[in-house]
């Protein structure tokens, strides 16, 4: 490896065959999403995109196509190779425009319910 390198050139290891955009370019600095998604969201396409929508990018794009069928936020970031909280921000924009629908997780019973704690106790005396 050749370690002299003309000022302002970057070392070997940074060039890429292909270029590479950083997640925080996609959302365009942004990292609040517009809507709550966890990361076991589902996300599902409810509107066809035609490519010709104003503010939608190729990743908007290919969110949409995935989302064909119903996928959750980190599935989507699995497919895209993409951070969890950029794929939250992309899914926002698409949300607020009507492209897909979201579906949150069901919450867990609350563990904290007294009647819980007592069935528990009666059947653990039961026994």
């Amino acid at each position: 490896m050749n370690m002299e390198r003309s000022p302002g050139e970057p070392p070997e290891e940074w060039l890429l065959d292909e270029p590479t955009v950083r997640p925080y370019v996609m959302t365009r600095g942004r990292t609040d999403a517009r809507g709550k998604f966890d990361l076991v969201t589902i996300a599902v396409t409810i509107r066809a995109t035609t490519g010709a929508e104003v503010g939608l990018d190729p990743e908007h794009l290919t969110i949409a196509r995935l989302c064909r069928r119903p996928l959750s936020v980190a599935e989507i970031a699995a497919h895209m190779d993409l951070p969890a909280g950029t794929v939250r921000v992309l899914l926002g924009d698409l949300l607020e425009k009507g492209f897909v629908a979201v579906q949150q997780p069901q919450p867990e019973m609350d563990v904290l319910d007294e009647r819980t704690y007592r069935a528990v106790l009666d059947g653990l005396r039961a026994l």
